[in-house]
């Protein structure tokens, strides 16, 4: 259940309540593709620095260690001991980014393992059926990640097949939920918005899967080569005709500017790997830009990563260590590089939070939009 608090203009504060606990909005899912963070952290690690909403991923964990095990094991929180709300991707956008040798019908999608080659199926019940098995609090809907560009025929093609598979997505989730022997019950489903950049087709497919009344909507298909500009001017198309009384996701975005930007333009829910595969090679967010930890002159720095940062990182180390262990291939470079730019998009979640809260967000995008994509 999604409840609207406050809005400024467009952008929006709320609170969505599931079964593993309540939601403040905006919101930034750190990710778990397989589910465990990549840089070392662990569900633990996720509580101290602040983590709402893990995302982890349906192919991949189909793929290994397998649905079926992470069921038997009580689900996809007791598997990695997290006890706060999960959200699992569908596969799709795996499935037409990794996988090879595709094959796509109005069953579904045939294609070969990114592992070891092998044949799989997967269409909107098996998705629905592994999501079920993995018992997250969100399931994501079955979809075509649209290559951008693409041929408008192609698209407007593809965005009814999406349509028809959503159909089939919730009627498998409701029975799946209703069974005995269910992980989670409570598990909701969310439709996915798509259409490439075609304002048309994007906003005749969003009036057509909001009739269908799911608990929240996606727009997806983007951040995958599009302008800045595009995205935000598809964001503000289709916003238009997302049910107010619901959640919004804007899948695989972005920057901390991206983020700012787009809750101006309505989005309350947020996941990207960026900020820890940019960790993972020493490029580190602070509030004053974009810094890279290996450049020579940090080596005798004393001073934390980001001063005005208080995560475990910067509470403890100086940006010489930091460095040294880059230089050295410490792993505990990546971890520690990896808990500090996630800390810092959690913690630029809470500020756009407060600052709608005390209805001064215009104020705080003024300042951060541009900066905290700069590099220093």
């Amino acid at each position: 259940m999604y409840k609207l608090k406050k809005q400024e203009n467009k952008a929006r504060r709320g609170e969505l309540e599931t079964p593993h606990g309540t939601v403040q909005t905006p919101v930034f899912m750190n990710v778990g593709t397989a589910a465990a963070i990549k840089g070392a952290l662990s569900a633990a690690d996720l509580k101290e620095i602040g983590c709402q909403v893990e995302l982890s991923n349906t192919y991949h964990l189909h793929l290994r260690p397998g649905d079926e095990l992470v069921r038997d094991m009580g689900g996809l929180h007791k598997f990695m001991t997290w006890d706060g709300p999960i959200l699992t991707d569908s596969g799709g956008f795996q499935i037409f980014s990794l996988a090879s040798l595709r094959k796509i019908s109005e069953e579904g999608v045939k294609f070969n393992s990114h592992i070891d080659g092998r044949h799989i199926f997967m269409g909107p019940e098996e998705s629905m059926r592994i999501q079920a098995n993995l018992g997250s609090d969100i399931a994501m809907a079955f979809d075509e990640c649209i290559k951008i560009p693409s041929p408008k025929e192609y698209v407007e093609k593809s965005c009814a097949r999406t349509y028809r598979w959503l159909v089939r997505c919730k009627e498998a989730l409701s029975q799946y939920n209703s069974m005995d022997n269910a992980v989670n019950p409570g598990q909701m489903l969310f439709g996915i918005n798509q259409g490439a950049t075609f304002v048309d087709i994007r906003t005749e497919h969003m009036k057509k899967i909001a009739e269908l009344d799911l608990p929240g909507y996606a727009i997806g298909g983007l951040a995958v080569g599009e302008s800045h500009q595009e995205m935000y001017d598809t964001i503000a198309a289709v916003e238009e005709y997302m049910p107010k009384d619901k959640p919004r996701y804007l899948m695989g975005v972005g920057t901390p500017g991206n983020i700012i930007e787009s809750v101006a333009r309505g989005v309350d829910f947020f996941d990207c790997v960026m900020p820890a595969r940019n960790g993972r090679h020493g490029h580190l967010f602070t509030w004053n830009g974009i810094i890279n930890i290996k450049n020579e002159k940090y080596f005798r720095d004393e001073l934390p990563i980001d001063p005005e940062c208080d995560c475990p990182v910067c509470r403890r180390y100086s940006k010489a260590y930091v460095r040294h262990l880059f230089k050295a291939n410490e792993m505990l470079a990546m971890r520690f590089a990896v808990m500090h730019n996630l800390y810092f998009y959690n913690k630029l979640m809470e500020r756009i939070r407060d600052s709608l809260d005390a209805g001064e967000f215009e104020k705080f995008r003024q300042k951060y939009s541009v900066l905290l994509d700069t590099r220093i």
